[in-house]
């Protein structure tokens, strides 16, 4: 068995210094392991070993036991196999200090005889017909090292260690026999495969479009809180501006880009002015009308608005690049543009907003590939793309030839048909001409007035400069209306005269043909003026003054003053991006890994013609290619993993517990018919029975084996993203200080290790222990959650009277001679994962959960549950011996 890392806070390490029936070490190679653990020990405070060493064998390495006590305080614990056929058990002088399990025989059976081939000698098989003895029925090394696995794993608990260590210490001697009755939970191996393959899938995902980005507190956004961008950020993508510049004006006061703004808003203004003038009835008959020159007005209002428009393009322009050097911060200061040193441009919150966006996404369970896409999208819209780029808006703002078309009069007149423009006339004509007699006259006077009116409009008409050059010309149907109004008052004298209207009705008519002539002129003239107003297009002007500055105030937050931030912001994004797809690339490649070593196991099983050689090529195949292939113990052997076990094989214990209702198949201790939910058990089968590859379970021992529960794969998931999270949080200051360089970093390591870390747990007890970075190991879902199994025979198991009547001494008849005779001196250990009570339902009339004592040893992790008697033996079995100074032999 090689030593193993382990994880708790004071770990405990483990020390192999036997063989088990194997080949011998040499006194180089005990040596060796001894510095190997402690090199592995904490550095300061007490360390804990748990050696594994042959019972026989105890004097000779006395100088190793000492070595582990040489550097500081140490707790040992000394798990001694073997010596079945000895009477005494020799001990060097300083395990007197150290607790000794002394185990003299891991596969006797209940009743202590020994069992048959069937009943724990793994029949013959790989595990325990290869080693040493194997001819005389004895169980080879690997057998032994199987046989142990499930104590060595419970004992590694620092809990539990301790625990025992404890009880050991108020045993006389300080050695004790354990008598053992222990319930093993674990998925099956299809289940961790299946499991494992789904949670690095949904892990890594695949590539998609990212969604558009969104600012958290954006107003209308249908973003989900964990998929929106930061506030912290939201400034340096263009979604918002921080509320501190918000309104801030970017001109220096005096400069030459202010002088050149106001001079475009006094020009407006006298523009608008001069419309208010000339479009009511002064404008028409007034001195007003003749002294307000709108061409002028507009042409100074272009030249103002061409004046700050090349002002801001020259800025624009001047400030291009990716960020802004002192030159050109000097350049845009001298046309008037002021970029102060603010507080709110500094870079030092891009770092911690893309840190918590980051981990937001992961820990929403986005996969990686998503993650890394949205914070590539995040980058190329945090790209600085330099001022420079926003001239084209610029020119949709306020395109160049705007200045010259406003300063360009337009025609004036007034719009719309013919006929709009004659009936009226026609109509106010023929009611002036209904007045018999004077109505001859009245009605063409009339028609003939609003002609000369409509020639009046086209002389005071806004588009014409009165000292100068400019005028847009026009037109106004004055002849048109001349020939309506003829033509109707005509018309209405001879109707006066054929109707002989009364004088009133006459002069009525007249009056109302003045005031509607009068009305009509002026809204003709009013809707002239603001037609052509309306297309002279001012109000764009006006409109692109503002925009100007919007874009100036814009360009002024994006591209100058948080130029260097959003730099940061786009190469951090994207070299966290690069991080996170490398994490994703690592997981596809554990996952081909895992694939190619399948295809591999099944090209080798298929290879052989018959069943048996096909099994026995799959557990060759595994040991080289299986993921779940535990690593070998000893020198490099494997023992398999505990779970290839053929349902055939028992424990030899009428007492034993299994799967369901508590007993594996094996022969009743009264010869009845058998149980469980394994098949019938026939001894002269079992003894004719091919090798299973695999040694069968020792009696103290019981397996439950689940095909994993509906949290399986979402805590896996959730732990390789915190993994993830994890591994990211030591590239963040790299990240900061120099994003290039650290996009440019391997994340395959550390992720490598996550993985076979997370697997490991996976393995070892079906992923129900947290891990060491767990934000809340306490809300972890329990065993029955996780494996798919029943948590009801723990809870009985561990119930106050309970377990110790069940409990299986692991040693044979003849050694029960040697233990003691006083049962008060027996030390008891009970001991449960944690998972298996979290989230276990309570049923006090069935099970003991309630009733459970508070001397149970609840580990953080494992998958151990069960009884730990520890048996004192009698006072001349033990003996202390020390040994005289030099190397072990």
């Amino acid at each position: 068995m090689s030593t193993e890392r382990r994880s708790a806070a004071e770990p405990v390490v483990r020390v192999d210094l036997g063989h088990r029936g194997g080949r011998p070490q040499t006194p180089v190679a005990l040596a060796a392991r001894v510095r190997e653990a402690l090199a592995r020990t904490p550095a300061a405070g007490t360390r804990c070993f748990l050696v594994l060493d042959d019972a026989p064998d105890l004097m000779d390495h006395q100088v190793h036991y000492e070595r582990l006590y040489s550097h500081g305080p140490a707790e040992v614990l000394c798990l001694a196999y073997g010596g079945a056929d000895s009477r005494e058990l020799l001990l060097p002088h300083v395990l007197r200090t150290a607790g000794v399990l002394w185990i003299p025989d891991a596969f006797a059976g209940a009743d202590g005889t020994e069992p048959g081939p069937g009943e724990g000698r793994g029949g013959g098989g790989a595990g325990g017909g290869e080693g040493p003895g194997s001819r005389s029925g004895k169980p080879g090394p690997e057998a032994v090292g199987e046989a142990l696995r499930p104590m060595v794993e419970l004992l590694s608990e620092l809990s539990v260690f301790r625990a025992v260590l404890g009880g050991i210490a108020e045993v006389p001697q300080g050695v004790a026999v354990p008598a053992a009755r222990v319930l093993e939970h674990d998925l099956t191996e299809e289940a961790k495969a299946r499991a494992w393959r789904q949670a690095l899938e949904e892990l890594t995902g695949a590539d998609v479009p990212p969604p558009a980005l969104v600012v958290e507190g954006v107003p209308g956004s249908d973003a989900t809180p964990a998929d929106a961008v930061p506030a912290a950020l939201g400034h340096l993508i263009g979604a918002a501006v921080p509320r501190a510049l918000a309104g801030r004006n970017w001109l220096v006061p005096g400069g030459r880009a202010e002088t050149r703004r106001l001079a475009g808003e006094r020009a407006l203004r006298d523009a608008e002015d001069g419309y208010e003038q000339v479009r009511g009835p002064a404008g028409l008959f007034g001195r007003r009308g003749r002294t307000v020159d709108l061409p002028e007005r507009l042409a100074d209002l272009a030249d103002a608005l061409g004046a700050y428009r090349g002002c801001v393009a020259e800025a624009l322009s001047e400030g291009g690049g990716d960020r802004l050097s002192l030159e050109q911060r000097s350049g845009l200061l001298q046309r008037g543009i002021d970029l102060p040193e603010l507080p709110e441009a500094s870079r030092s919150a891009v770092g911690p907003g893309l840190r918590a966006y980051t981990e937001r996404l992961i820990a929403a369970g986005l996969p990686l590939r998503s993650v890394a896409a949205r914070l590539g999208a995040l980058s190329d819209r945090s790209a600085p793309a330099g001022s420079a780029a926003r001239l084209a808006r610029l020119d949709d703002i306020c395109p160049e030839r705007m200045p010259e078309e406003l300063a360009s009069p337009l025609p004036f007149g007034p719009d719309g048909p013919a006929f709009a423009h004659a009936a009226p006339v026609l109509l106010l004509a023929f009611a002036a001409g209904l007045w018999p007699g004077p109505g001859w006259v009245s009605g063409p006077l009339t028609g003939l007035v609003l002609a000369l009116l409509t020639l009046l409009m086209l002389r005071r008409r806004p588009n014409r400069s009165p000292a100068g050059p400019l005028d847009g010309g026009g037109s106004t149907r004055s002849g048109l209306r001349l020939v309506a109004g003829l033509a109707g008052g005509a018309a209405g004298g001879l109707a006066g005269t054929l109707l002989a209207l009364p004088a009133w009705a006459g002069a009525a008519a007249l009056g109302l043909a003045v005031t509607g002539s009068v009305a009509l002129v002026l809204r003709d003239w009013t809707a002239a003026v603001d037609d052509w107003w309306d297309r002279t297009d001012v109000r764009s002007a006006a409109r692109s003054l503002q925009d100007i500055d919007g874009l100036l105030a814009e360009t002024a937050v994006q591209d100058w003053l948080f130029a260097d931030a959003r730099y940061h912001c786009s190469d951090g994004a994207r070299a966290v991006a690069l991080l996170v797809r490398g994490l994703a690339d690592t997981a596809e490649e554990c996952l081909a890994a895992q694939d190619a070593g399948a295809a591999g196991a099944r090209r080798s099983a298929g290879a052989n013609g018959t069943a048996a050689s096909a099994l026995s090529s799959g557990a060759a195949a595994g040991t080289a290619d299986d993921p779940w292939n535990w690593a070998g113990w000893g020198d490099g052997n494997s023992h398999g993993d505990g779970n290839s076990h053929g349902e055939g094989y028992g424990h030899g214990d009428g007492n034993s517990r299994g799967v369901g209702d508590g007993h594996l198949g094996g022969p009743p201790q009264g010869g009845g018919p058998p149980t469980g939910r394994t098949a019938p058990w026939d001894g002269s089968a079992a003894a004719e029975a091919p090798s299973s590859g695999a040694p069968a379970d020792p009696p103290w021992l019981e397996r439950e084996r689940g095909d994993g529960g509906p949290a399986l794969v979402p805590t896996l998931l959730g732990d390789l993203a915190g993994g993830a999270t994890r591994i990211l949080a030591t590239r963040w200051a790299a990240v900061e200080r120099d994003p290039a360089e650290a996009g440019r970093g391997s994340v395959r390591l550390p992720m490598t290790e996550l993985l076979e870390e997370e697997r490991a747990g996976l393995r070892r007890d079906g992923a129900t222990s947290p891990p060491a970075f767990s934000a809340d190991p306490g809300e972890r879902p329990g065993a029955a959650e996780l494996l798919g199994v029943s948590s009801d025979r723990a809870g009985q198991l561990l119930g106050p009277d309970s377990g110790a009547d069940e409990a299986v001494p692991l040693c044979r008849a003849e050694h029960r001679r040697m233990l003691s005779r006083e049962p008060t001196a027996v030390r008891r250990v009970r001991f449960a994962p944690e998972a298996m009570r979290r989230g276990a339902e309570p049923d006090l009339p069935r099970d003991g959960w309630h009733a459970a004592g508070e001397d149970i040893v609840w580990t953080p992790g494992g998958r151990h549950a069960g009884v730990l008697c520890l048996v004192p033996l009698r006072a001349e079995i033990v003996r202390t011996v020390r040994a005289e100074e030099g190397e072990p032999r």
